[in-house]
């Protein structure tokens, strides 16, 4: 057990190996079953249903099971234009600076991102997402045009009025350059194209 905590790190999108020997990435994603849509984001999304869910595995390791609940006419391939809201419930204890670390690396996926607008992200996420344990819930809720709010246990954590932040973090798991494409065909299962 010892060890596998010296190689293991969090991540959103999965585990990030920091062993010099890094594994290739491996996620398996497998369906959960939907929770009810939360009550600390039913106000802000009218309408909502779940779009579809997923259960992001690393190496065998369950990490957490992804709920993606959107508004009536949510397109995928627009999905910035879009309320949405994204619960994960965890399911492993995982560091919240990790995680926000390693939501910066993904994000960079959709193009690359300034120095000093990097540090000033990874500042927002390291307030917004806390070390994490089995039976957490993070929901992060993006409103078009605004940015991004955050909930952790259904408490508000913080927001990030940032526009092209929030498309960014929700790439994460909803664009075309995802890390984890089978995870982003099961969130997006129940949405128009």
């Amino acid at each position: 057990m010892t060890q596998r905590r010296t190689l293991l790190k969090a991540a959103p999108g999965g585990l990030l190996l920091s062993s010099p020997l890094a594994l290739p990435l491996v996620a398996l994603a497998q369906t959960p079953t939907a929770s009810a849509l939360p009550s600390d984001i039913g106000a802000a999304l009218a309408g909502a249903q779940a779009a579809g869910t997923a259960r992001l595995r690393f190496f065998g390791f369950a990490v957490y099971d992804a709920t993606l609940w959107v508004t009536p006419g949510f397109r995928a391939g627009t999905y910035a234009q879009h309320a949405h809201a994204l619960d994960l419930a965890y399911l492993r204890a995982l560091g919240g600076r990790d995680i926000a670390q390693r939501s910066l690396t993904e994000m960079q996926r959709l193009g690359p991102i300034a120095p000093e607008q990097a540090q000033r992200w990874l500042a927002a996420m390291s307030a917004a997402f806390p070390d994490v344990k089995a039976g957490d819930r993070l929901i992060g809720l993006h409103t078009p045009g605004v940015g991004a709010r955050f909930w952790f246990n259904g408490q508000p954590r913080s927001a990030v009025p940032d526009p092209e932040f929030s498309r960014r973090f929700f790439g994460i798991w909803l664009a075309d350059t995802t890390s984890e494409p089978a995870l982003r065909g099961q969130l997006l299962a129940g949405a128009a194209a």
